[in-house]
This record gives structure tokens, C-alpha cells and sequence, in this order.
């Protein structure tokens, strides 16, 4: 035996010895006489009794601990599948501490040895090692001593048991319909019966989607582990191990107007923007937007069960079953789509700190169980802006084995995590282009994929709430710019949106193009040659236009610089990032376009009575100009591809794009031809190039025309 498991027992031993001593037993002493007497060494007393004592793991007149007393009910006491998280016993015998397998209870609990969750339970020989915990979906997690909480608080169900309860009539089960009972292997009635998460579910909230506690809807997306902030993303980082309680006060670091744990209730991050529950405020805490879509979930229940399932159905979430009948009995009328909504309901009640441990995954829950019941969520929104939408494809890409297992390579981690940028800044990073026209990006490694950004993404911890200050940025071209300009010195300043431009820069450029290109013949189809992505919303390379090369630019053709819109005092300047987006709803100011436009719908706003698109109509906003000449090269492509020996057709949403008639990944491409998809692309995916660089982007798609051969005679190019 090794000196650390001589220690972990010598600890234990005290623990119990102590705990003996609490409870008023004494250990047994050798026999002595009168003359060879002697003291009896003290008992020390035991750490954290006096906090342990007071939570709600100490309650043993509670019901968690005495629902089994009942002897003529219960003749074994606590059953192998409760005694696990109802005994001190049960959970070292999971352990395998007392001999045993570990892994599982092999047998039942006495009920009076049910005495609360005691010291030896989390402090032994089996928690000191473990760091792994199972969750009903059969996900395993890796964590620190949390696995010690999470094997307890997890539930006992998960989208896992729901679907394979529901699997069990058939393939092609009515959804609306209560599935006709059976009789198994050993004679048993099955029927479709409520699934009970169970209570204080906490880590099943907590890690969201990556265990899959709730009812997660097929095609549908959710946020993974709430990570909140380093420090305060455990349980023990949030709850006092001992007393269980909230560590209210260091919330209070961050948040203001806390003072105790019912205040915590009205916290709002900054980043939850959306009207969850569409009652028109977006300033009460997230508990009450989650409280609001309880009620109407539990209202489109109701209204379900009476008018498909055909009977009323009733809530009391202090009884068993808790759904009941017009009788007060069980409900008897479960139909697949109806179990789903009910259990989401339930799960989203049974952990009361829900709305801290993973609001916005029970938000998403709740949301899409009122759709699936055929309920109105058009006032409803499940995600959050951009950047904290963790749900989104942005930041789940990576989960699964086959995209990366929950890891994000080196060169995505930048913007795809939350802790990228910042470590690319602290590190020195940069973004060259290779010899062979790639885009590389230095100072990083592979991380973990988050669950969108977070404060610290942005706002430098050491000197909070500081932004991370950075002087310039090099985009893919190779080009370096700042939003801040250069001192006297020609020396770059820092400024805000450079932040921003560390991600909204693109991946390809024409220096990435032309090097890809080099030496091949412009109208021959060439497999070596492929369609290169720009990347989405590479507004900040749209905005500094030919100085930063972001779009494919035609040799000989002059273009557009950084876009100068108007300052308050009218003077040109290129407007910051923060000047037209809120930067953390991210959504454009567009209240702020009435001061000169008298219109708050930029789509509606033209500054010139030239007629770009040549379609006569000069009073039609900017983006109806782009939007003709996009759908005009898009034709312009078709028409080049056909006379070349493909079919093209473009998919926004689905990569890589471009496809031939076989429905495959277009592959009969010539350098004029991935040049124009390349600026078509470019296009498409900076939604809002209308309004961060219109010339610029006419430009591009005029030249792109007529590189194709495509008659621009009718256009007027800036």
C-alpha cells in the first residue's frame, strides 16, 4: 500500500471516528487497571461538522432519507436503485470502497442506516480518485472533485430513456396517438407512462446538451455547458460543499443589488439580449422569463391532453405521479408528443436553480415543446445574439466524433471559442499567408469547444473591465490596418473594433487567390484548381474595401478604400463597429439612420441618383442595386459554366456551396470561374455589405461580370 492510501485511510478513520464522537458514540478502550491506567488520546474534531449539520444533506428526518421506513412497503429499506444518492452506504458501495464492484449498488440499504449524506460519503478512498461520472444518456463527463455532486445530481432520465420508452411501439408510432398496450417477454402490461427526471437535476442543466437531460428535439440545437466564468463553473465554485448554500457574496462581485440568494433570481447577463418569453421586457432575470414559459407550456398541455390525448390533465408538483386525470389519479392518456412536452416541463421545475445553472438550455427546452405541441412562439425567442447563441452551428460544429469530438482545431479556435482570442492576443499571434495561398494562424492550439463567448473574450481579466487593446490588424491578404489610425510616428493606435476585426476579416483574399491561380490558364477546367471560402460576415474587410484586398480584385480595375460614412458633425469617417451595433445584442443601431436618412430600414436608404444596376429605378435603396447585380452574376456563372461542361447552382446553407447537377460538390471549375463564385460568396455571406461598403462590392460584382463575358454595358460602376 502507498503512502498516499496509508493517508487516505488514516483520513477516513478520523472522519468517522469524529463522526462517532457527534453522535454521541465512544470508541471501545483496551481493559486497564487502577495502576496502569492511562489517558485516552482525544478525538479531533471534525472538520466543517458544524456547517455540514445544518444543510440538506444532514436533514435525516427528511423525506429524501425516510421514504423507505415504512418496513411493510419497504422489507429491504432503500432499494439498489435509490441507495446510491439515499445513503452514505449505497454511495461508497457504488464506489466499490466497501470491496465491492464499483460502478453499482449490489444491495439494499437498511432504512435506519439512512442517515443523511455523512463526511465518508465524498471523503474516502474512491471520491479522491474519480473523475469521471455517467449520466442516464450513457454520456461520460471528465471533470474535477464535481463528479462527486454529479453522480447524485444528475436526474434519472434523459432524451435517451424518453426515445427508446416511445420506441418500444414500433418504428412508426403515432406521435398524437396513446399507443396500444403490450405484454413483454415475461408477461408484463407496457404501456406509455410519464418519466420522472427526478429531483435537483443540477449537472444535467449545467452541461445542457452535452448530456442530454432534457427532451432535446430532433433537428433542433442546444447550448452546451454553461460555463459562466473561470472560477464559478463548478459546484463548488458556486455552493459551499458543506452547507450547500449559494456563495451569495461572491456574486455580489459581479452582480449588483445581491444580497441574498432570492436576488440572484433577478440577475440578467448582458448578453441575454432576447425576449425569451415575449412579454416586452428584457430587463427582469432570467428566472421569471423561464417562469412565464412554464406557464404557457403548462397551458399548451392542458389544452393537448384535453383535445388530442381526450382527456384533462392537472399538475401538482409536490405529489406523485404529478401529472394526474380529472380523477386526481395517474394520467392515463399519454401520447409520444405529449410525454416529450410534460417531461421538458418537469425537468425545467425540478431544478430550482435552473435559471443559474443553465438558463438558456431550459429556455430552448420550453420553447420548443410549446412548438411541438403546435403552441404560438412567434413572441418567443430560444437563442441568444450571435456570439452567446452557444446552441448555434458557430460553436457546436466540433461536437461529435466525426467533427472533432468537442475540439476545435488550431485555426478556428481564434474566433470559435471563447477563449482564443484573448489567448492569441496575450500570445502574439498573427495571420500570415502561406507560399501555397492559405491563410495560417500562429500562436494557437486545438481547445475546447465552448458554449459562445464569454466576458473574458473580450474584456482583459487582469485589468477588468478593460477591453483587450489591440494596435492593428493583419488580414488575410497580408495587409495591416487599424481602426485607430497612426500617431505622429506612423505608429498604429489601439481601438476597439479592432477587436472586432480579428474575426470579421474573412479567410481568403485575392493574394490567396492569385497564389492559388498561379500559372494556370483562365478558361480551361483544371482539377487542381477549387472553390475557396471567404468565411462568413467579413464585414470588417468589406469596410476597408481594396485597402485590405478581401474580395477578389481584377488586375488593372481601381476599387473603393475604407468606406467614410458621415461623423456627428457630419465630416467623412470610417464609422467604428460600435457606432452602428449594439456590441452585445450586435444588432445595428438602425434608430440612429433616422437622424440623416428619415428612415429607420437601411435597406430602403440610397445616397445617389445613379442607376447602377441599370434597371431604371434610382430611387430603390443600395441593397435592391447589390441585389440585382448579384442575382445578374449568379446567371452570368451559369451561363460560363454550361458553355464549359458543368451545371452550377449555389446553396447558401450547405457546404461547399457551389454543386453540379449530380447534386455533388461542383468540380468543373476554371480560374474565371472560381474567381467570380469567389466574389459571389463574398456577397452572400456579409449580410450587411449594403451598408459597410456598397461601392466597393458593385465594383466586385460588375468585374466579376465582365470577366464571365456578361454584357455590363447597361451598369454604371463607381
Amino acid at each position: 500500500m502507498n503512502f498516499k492510501k496509508i493517508l487516505v485511510l488514516l483520513g477516513v478513520m478520523i472522519v468517522i471516528g469524529a463522526i462517532l464522537a457527534a453522535c454521541g458514540a465512544t470508541p471501545t478502550a483496551a481493559p486497564t487497571t487502577a495502576a496502569t491506567e492511562a489517558p485516552v488520546a482525544p478525538i479531533p474534531d471534525t472538520p466543517y461538522l458544524a456547517e455540514w449539520q445544518g444543510s440538506g444533506h444532514a436533514d435525516v428526518a427528511s423525506e429524501p432519507f425516510r421514504h423507505w421506513d415504512d418496513a411493510t412497503e419497504n422489507p429491504e429499506g432503500v432499494p439498489t436503485s435509490c441507495a446510491k444518492c439515499h445513503s452514505s452506504d449505497g454511495y461508497q458501495d457504488f464506489l466499490g470502497v466497501d470491496g465491492s464492484e464499483a460502478g453499482k449498488v449490489d444491495a439494499a440499504v437498511p432504512a435506519d442506516h439512512a442517515q443523511g449524506i455523512q463526511c465518508v460519503a465524498c471523503h474516502n478512498a474512491g471520491t479522491i480518485s474519480k473523475t469521471t461520472v455517467m449520466f442516464p444518456s450513457g454520456v461520460e463527463v471528465t471533470a474535477g472533485d464535481d463528479v462527486r455532486c454529479m453522480e447524485c445530481h444528475q436526474g434519472r432520465e434523459s432524451k435517451v430513456s424518453i426515445d427508446a420508452a416511445i420506441a418500444k411501439f414500433g418504428e412508426d408510432v403515432d406521435p398524437d396517438a396513446v399507443p396500444t398496450p403490450f405484454k413483454d417477454d415475461q408477461g408484463k402490461d407496457v404501456t406509455l407512462g410519464f418519466k420522472n427526471v427526478h429531483y435537483y437535476a443540477a449537472a444535467a442543466t449545467l452541461y445542457g446538451s452535452e448530456v442530454m437531460g432534457g427532451y432535446q428535439y430532433d433537428g433542433m440545437s442546444y447550448d452546451a455547458k454553461n460555463d459562466h466564468v473561470e472560477g464559478y463553473n463548478t459546484c463548488s465554485g458556486c455552493h459551499d460543499p458543506h452547507t450547500l448554500e449559494v456563495k451569495v457574496e461572491q456574486c455580489a462581485f459581479c452582480h449588483e443589488d445581491v444580497a441574498t440568494a432570492e436576488d440572484l433570481k433577478n440577475i440578467r447577463m448582458i448578453s441575454s439580449a432576447n425576449d425569451y418569453d415575449g412579454d416586452g421586457s428584457v430587463d427582469e432575470g432570467m428566472f421569471y422569463e423561464i417562469e412565464s414559459l412554464q406557464a404557457a407550456l403548462l397551458t399548451e398541455i392542458q389544452t393537448y391532453a384535453t383535445a388530442t390525448a381526450g382527456a384533462e390533465i392537472n399538475y401538482d408538483a409536490a405529489t406523485y405521479p404529478y401529472f394526474m386525470g380529472a380523477d386526481g389519479k395517474n394520467y392515463p392518456n399519454w401520447t409520444p408528443r405529449l410525454l416529450k412536452a410534460a417531461y421538458n416541463y418537469q425537468v425545467s421545475l425540478k431544478d430550482p436553480g435552473a435559471y443559474a445553472h443553465g438558463n438558456k438550455y431550459i429556455v430552448q427546452l420550453l420553447v420548443d415543446s410549446i412548438a411541438d405541441l403546435g403552441g404560438d412562439t412567434s413572441k418567443l425567442a430560444r437563442e441568444d445574439a450571435g456570439h452567446f447563441a452557444g446552441n448555434t452551428e458557430a460553436f457546436r460544429h466540433w461536437d461529435g466524433e466525426e467533427e472533432g469530438n468537442g475540439t476545435v482545431p488550431f485555426g478556428c479556435v481564434k474566433c470559435h471559442t471563447a477563449t482564443g482570442l484573448p489567448t492569441y492576443i496575450k500570445d502574439g499571434g498573427t495571420t500570415v499567408v502561406t507560399s501555397n495561398g492559405s491563410t495560417a494562424i500562429t500562436g494557437l492550439s486545438p481547445m475546447p469547444a465552448s458554449n459562445g463567448f464569454a466576458c473574458s473574450t473580450c474584456h482583459n481579466e487582469e485589468a477588468w473591465p478593460e477591453r483587450y487593446a489591440v494596435a492593428s490588424v493583419t488580414f488575410p491578404s497580408g495587409k495591416t490596418v487599424s481602426y485607430g489610425g497612426k500617431d505622429a510616428d506612423g505608429k498604429f493606435l489601439a481601438d476597439d473594433s479592432n477587436l472586432c476585426l480579428q474575426c470579421h476579416q474573412g479567410r481568403e483574399s485575392t493574394t490567396s487567390m492569385n497564389n492559388s491561380l498561379r500559372g494556370k490558364e483562365l478558361d480551361v477546367v483544371d482539377p487542381g484548381v477549387r472553390f475557396k471560402n471567404i468565411h462568413y460576415f467579413a464585414a470588417g474587410a468589406t469596410v476597408f474595401g481594396g485597402e485590405v484586398l478581401g474580395a477578389y480584385q481584377y488586375e488593372g480595375k481601381e476599387y473603393a478604400g475604407v468606406n467614410l460614412h458621415a461623423g456627428e458633425n457630419g465630416e467623412a469617417k470610417a464609422n467604428k463597429c460600435a457606432d452602428c451595433h449594439d456590441v452585445h445584442a450586435l444588432e445595428p443601431k438602425t434608430e440612429s439612420c433616422e437622424t440623416c436618412h428619415g428612415t429607420a430600414d437601411p435597406t430602403t436608404i440610397r445616397e445617389s441618383d445613379v442607376d447602377y444596376d441599370g434597371d431604371g429605378d434610382v430611387t430603390e435603396g443600395i441593397k435592391g442595386e447589390l441585389d440585382t447585380l448579384t442575382e445578374a452574376l449568379y446567371t452570368a456563372m451559369q451561363t460560363y459554366s454550361t458553355a464549359n461542361g458543368g451545371e452550377i447552382s449555389y446553396n447558401s446553407v450547405t457546404y461547399p456551396y457551389f454543386f453540379d447537377v449530380d447534386g455533388k460538390g461542383y468540380a468543373t471549375w476554371t480560374p474565371r470561374l472560381v474567381k467570380a463564385a469567389f466574389n459571389y460568396q463574398y456577397v452572400q455571406k456579409d449580410t450587411g455589405a449594403f451598408v459597410h461598403n456598397p461601392k466597393y462590392v458593385i465594383q466586385i460584382l460588375i468585374d466579376s461580370i465582365e470577366d464571365l463575358g456578361g454584357d455590363v454595358s447597361t451598369y454604371t460602376r463607381p
